[in-house]
This record gives C-alpha cells, structure tokens and sequence, in this order.
C-alpha cells in the first residue's frame, strides 16, 4: 500500500502541545506521511503564547511548492495562518496544483484566549480559502466570528437546533460541509445549554455537508480536563489523515472526534496551564527494529540467564574439548533420538497451525530435514555402538518427555507462533552450539569423537533450516503486541530451561 500524504501549512508550537508540533504527532498516529509548511513561530508554554513570529509569505508559498511539487499531498490541512498576505498566497498556490481535499481549522484564538490571527486576515480567510474547503471545523466563536465578517446575523446558540442552525449559516459562505465544535457550549441529556458544570452531559459536534443536505451529530461525554491544549490541531489532522485513507466525510470526523475524544481521557499533566492532549493513546511501539527480534530476544536479562548455561553447558564444552565420557553421550544420542521423533511430530503440527502456503512448506521441509537428520544420526550412533533396534528399545527419560510433550502441549493450546517459540531453543541453540564449537580454537579437532556432532549443525542444510526458522519468527513477531510478544517470551525461556535439563540428563548417573 502506498503511503498517504498530507501537508500541513500552520504554525509551530514550541511548547509541542498545539500546531505544526501536534499535527504531526497525529498525522504519525495514524500512519500517514506528514510534510510541512510554516507559517509562523510562536513562543509559547501551557500558560500561553508570548509573541509569534509571521514567517514572509513568499516563504510559505516556496515550502509548499517544495512539497507539492516533489511529493505531493492527498490532502492539505491548514492551521494557524499568521497574516492577509499569507492566506492570500496559500489560496493562490493551492489552486495552482488542484489539490483535492482541504481541511481548514481556522485558527483564530488560542484555548488559552490568545489572539492568533490579525482582523484584516480574517476576511480574506472568508473570502478566499472557505470556497476551496472540504470541510472547515470551527468552534462557536469562530463560525460567529467569521458570519460576523461577512455581514450575516449572529445569534447565540440556546439548544442542539441552534448550533445545527449556524453551521447551515457557515456554509452559505462556501465551504463543502462544516464541522461546528460543540465543546464551548456542553450540553444536558435533553440538549439544551447547560448552565453550569454540574448540567453539563454531553457535547455535540455538529457536520452539515451542504452538498447533499445533511446533518451528523457526534456526541461525546462532557470532560472536565485541564489538557485540551491542542484539541483543534489534533481533530483537523486526524480529519485530514482519515480522509487521506479514503474514508467518506462522515466516518472521517467520527473517527477523528473519538480519537480526540481517547487523547483527553489518557492525557498526561505537563506543564503549570493547558496540557497536551495524548496523541498515542493507540499506538505501541516495538522495543527492537524489524528483522532483530532474535538479536533483541537473545540479549534480553531474562533470557540470557538461561540461554547462555544452555549453549555453554558442560555437556557442551566436554564434547568441544572432546573430554565426555563416551558412555554419557551415548545415552544423550538414544534420547536425542527419541527426542527428534517428537520434534517432528511438532513441526508437523506447525504446519497444520498455519495458515499460508509457505509457513505450511518451512515446517514441512523442516520434518523432512528431521528425517534426514535422523538417517544420520543413526549411522553415527552406529559408529559408537549402538543399533536402530536398541535405540527403539529404549525408554523416554523423564527429561525427554517433560520436553518434547511441553513443545506439543503449546502446539495444541496455543496458536502457531507460540509453537515456533517452543520449537525456537533447540533448532537455534543447537545451531549457536555449534556454530562457536566449530570457530573456536579451544575445540579439539584431531581426535575428537564428537567432531562430526558438531560438523552436523554447521552442515549447510542445518543452517539453512535455521535461516528459515529465524525469517518466520521475525515476520510474524513483529505484528504481535507488547503484551503478547512477553507471554511468547515465556514460553522461549521454559523450553530453553527444559533444554538445559536435557543436558542434565546426559551427565547425570541416574537413568530415568
């Protein structure tokens, strides 16, 4: 899917909570592609804005030629605009490259009560940049103000029908539909004005497409929160981004109002005034970049406790200096043995699990190459004695079965990524195993009965299925969420704990 693309042309925020420093943040959230156009700069905390910088007007019309011209935009979403000369270029070179979609929140005075925009642009905003919106969400000050300018009479809304009545109004001064912001006027559950805080229930924002005649309402519960700071940046861009995705006008603010509506609820204090609504209050990050969950898994403290005795074992470490009893590995290669038939009875159930065609042919290729593995494995254990019929004959240990019936218990329990967690410790442990017995100059090479042992997890088929086991975990890892991928985790550590056992098992004197 390609990515969607929307410019935002409006001022900075240096306090981060409102404008170009907001947009973003939202445009972000919801996974589009944000470029800029700053029209002014102004400095700013929660408690207020202390002065702005106009930014010239040519400079704005170079930074969105820039863009449009380069990139693009799906839909263009406009903020605070400092000056008559400003919005006079914007109209100009918007309708130059024929955009599609403009959301305009006409910024006009801060939450805080601050004036943003000077009186003279006020008119030229009317004049020349509603026509060419596709929707403009004003509050009730604004659209007063703004049919104040324009000559038309101005009433004060009493009920849910007076606020509808003057958005009707504002689209007679030509935007496509309006999106009246009900949050200076909370209402009671019978919709009319509340008068005091303790009436207040509800808040309605009203859309009227004047285009085919029709009005939505969206209600949200009253809030009482000090962190509203930003709320008009952050419904406009998050219009814009829903729009952008292709959503209709209607879907498009109802999304954009809960997801304002979810930015107060879980909004965080900072600063001594107006805060910062929560612009991520859906979206999580990943604590490893894609393609190193392996790397990032590997390194964690909990894992690392356990994975490093498993593939540092003694067992391990007496068969690369090649001082293990040959007795003890020759009882670790029966269970082996008994092991890999249960092994492959887990790949083959991952590949029952899956649900695409190359999950199912990975687990399907990883059971032929146990297959071919266990043909090998055979013939080495004759070389120490040991027949295919005295193999057979023997018993699981407790240790063996404790760990192959784990891997086919979350098999059976559990979905098919939680399989691959439990297969994970013996296909890329043995492979780690081997790989650093076969590089260190501290293994014993000339003489050693466990050298072929090793050579078999080097061997390029083993290190291809290894390949193929690390490809599947990191694609679909990296759609689980936080909570899911820690419970996966889990079960990566109690298999590799359970591997340890199995290394027990071949020095211990007691047969079980």
């Amino acid at each position: 899917m390609s990515v969607k693309r929307v410019l935002v042309i409006a001022g900075s925020d240096s306090s981060g909570g409102a404008g170009l420093e907001a947009d973003q943040r939202v445009l972000a959230a919801h996974g589009c592609y944000a470029l800029t156009a700053t029209t002014g700069l102004t400095a700013q905390n929660t408690l207020g804005v202390q002065d702005i910088f106009v930014v010239p007007s040519e400079f704005v019309r170079k930074q969105i030629n820039a863009g449009l011209e380069d990139i693009g935009a799906d839909v263009v979403k406009l903020g605070m605009l400092s000056s008559a000369e400003t919005i006079d270029v914007i109209a100009e070179t918007l309708q130059s490259h024929q955009v599609s979609h403009i959301v305009l929140d006409p910024v006009m005075v801060s939450t805080s009560g601050s004036q943003l925009l000077p009186e003279k642009a006020v008119k030229e905003l009317r004049t020349k940049l509603l026509p060419m919106t596709t929707i403009v969400t004003p509050n009730i000050p604004e659209a007063q103000l703004l049919l104040k300018d324009a000559g038309l009479a101005v009433t004060e809304p009493t009920n849910l029908d007076g606020i509808i009545r003057l958005a009707k109004n504002l689209s007679t001064l030509g935007p496509k539909s309006v999106l009246l912001k009900g949050g200076h006027i909370p209402l009671t559950e019978d919709h009319k004005v509340a008068q005091s805080a303790e009436e207040s229930s509800i808040v309605i924002d009203v859309l009227y497409d004047r285009e085919s005649d029709t009005t939505s309402l969206f209600d949200t519960e009253y809030l009482v929160s000090k962190n509203t700071h930003g709320t008009g940046c952050s419904l406009a861009s998050a219009i814009a981004a829903n729009l952008a995705a292709g959503k209709d006008k209607v879907r498009a603010v109802h999304d954009a109002v809960r997801f304002v509506e979810a930015g107060i609820k879980t909004s965080f204090d900072l600063g001594k005034g107006s805060g910062p609504i929560n612009h991520f209050h859906s979206i999580y990050t990943m604590p490893f970049a894609p393609g190193r969950f392996l790397e990032y898994l590997l390194g964690r403290p909990d894992v690392h406790k356990v994975w490093h005795p498993f593939t540092h074992h003694e067992f391990v470490e007496g068969m690369g200096q090649g001082t293990l009893l040959v007795e003890r590995f020759k009882e670790y290669l029966v269970q082996d043995y008994l092991y890999l038939i249960q092994f492959a009875r887990s790949n083959a159930l991952a590949a029952y699990k899956s649900q695409k065609m190359d999950s199912i042919a990975a687990s399907s290729n990883i059971v032929l190459h146990i297959q071919r593995e266990m043909a090998l494995h055979l013939d080495y254990c004759a070389s120490f004695g040991l027949s295919k019929e005295e193999i057979e004959a023997h018993q699981e240990t407790i240790a063996c079965t404790a760990y192959s019936r784990f891997i086919l218990d979350v098999g059976q329990s559990e979905d098919w990524l939680a399989l691959q967690m439990a297969l994970a410790p013996c296909l890329h442990g043995y492979g780690a195993i081997a790989k650093r017995l076969h590089s260190s100059k501290d293994t014993l090479r000339e003489g050693n009965p466990y050298m072929k042992w090793i050579e078999n997890y080097v061997a390029d088929d083993y290190t291809e299925a290894v390949r193929i086991g690390a490809a599947l975990l990191e694609e679909h890892v990296h759609k689980v969420s936080p909570t899911r991928m820690e419970e996966l985790i889990k079960i990566f550590v109690r298999a590799t704990e359970l591997e340890i056992s199995f290394w027990d098992m071949g020095l211990s004197d007691k047969k079980v």
